[in-house]
């Protein structure tokens, strides 16, 4: 994944300007407040998605690269939040009753979709950041 801003709010603003559908931008807006706050760490935009934090991965195969420790795409109709350290495919213990208070929502393998931020339990989403937060250090040991 390659870092097209870092942390600069003009980049950020210009995202924003780019989302043709108000509530989507509001969401957007709100949701960056939520994941600074929830990551403590500013937005940054990364290509067509808004970044918190960064890491960098290495794979047993010899791949490495840096990514964001949890970030969000405003797609057409929806908001997807990237939270690769919690692994959807297999919801465990940890996840799956917070996955129930969350709200309405889907997920994929390591992504939330969400139609709406008024249609979740914003505590929930911030415990599943940190969550995901949490697993990344674990597994790659110092993050930004």
């Amino acid at each position: 994944m390659t870092e097209a801003a870092r942390g600069t709010d003009s980049a950020i603003a210009g995202y924003l300007a780019g989302v043709a559908s108000d509530s989507l931008r509001v969401d957007a807006t709100d949701l960056i407040a939520i994941l600074t706050a929830a990551t403590g760490q500013p937005a940054n935009l990364w290509g067509s998605m808004v970044g918190f934090g960064r890491y960098h991965y290495r794979y047993a195969s010899g791949r490495e690269g840096d990514s964001f420790l949890v970030g969000f795409a405003v797609r057409k109709v929806e908001l997807v939040l990237y939270l690769s350290g919690l692994g959807f495919a297999d919801v465990g213990p940890q996840v799956a009753p917070l996955l129930a208070r969350l709200g309405k929502h889907r997920h994929g393998k390591g992504c939330l979709y969400l139609k709406r931020l008024g249609d979740i339990d914003t505590e929930a989403l911030v415990a599943l950041v940190q969550l995901s937060v949490t697993r990344l250090k674990q597994e790659y040991g110092e993050v930004d």
